[in-house]
């Protein structure tokens, strides 16, 4: 499982021109799920998310969780990120889950990052959508997690 996660001041995915996740101050977390990956990759990467300590504290040093600063997640399906780019010019995709795998192990993340106390909205997995954000710092952290390690 790999996830771009982007601290963000806000940020809102949209389906046909309608919102459907927003959140203010958080996470916009881009996650990939590869076709070995298990519900306990996706436990580990819920529970370092809800834990980082990437906001600013008083002092300005990224020392506080996501808790402390009362953010919330927009968690975005993205199989792409299993883009294949080494060979030719156009990405295969033979790295990323089946369609069906995908779902499962993402709507298992967002349940293990609501487990967490953490707010979650989504996206809608396999649709065409449009991601709006203001980086925040900017701060773009890649978490991987190789299937059940």
């Amino acid at each position: 499982m790999k996830i771009v996660l982007q601290r963000v001041r806000h940020a809102r995915v949209e389906v046909d021109d309608e919102i459907v996740g927003q959140i203010e101050a958080g996470y916009l977390l881009l996650v990939g799920v590869g076709p070995l990956d298990l519900p306990a990759d996706a436990e580990w990467l819920a529970r370092k998310i809800a834990g980082l300590r990437i906001f600013p504290d008083e002092e300005g040093r990224m020392n506080l969780p996501l808790s402390d600063v009362n953010g919330a997640c927009l968690a975005v399906s993205q199989f792409t990120l299993f883009g294949d780019c080494r060979k030719g010019f156009r990405p295969g995709f033979t790295q990323a889950a089946p369609a069906e795998k995908g779902r499962k192990e993402f709507d298992y993340f967002v349940t293990c990052l609501r487990g967490q106390g953490v707010k979650v909205e989504t996206g809608i997995f396999q649709a065409d959508m449009q991601v709006h954000l203001v980086n925040d710092g900017p701060v773009t952290l890649i978490l991987e997690r190789e299937a059940g390690v």
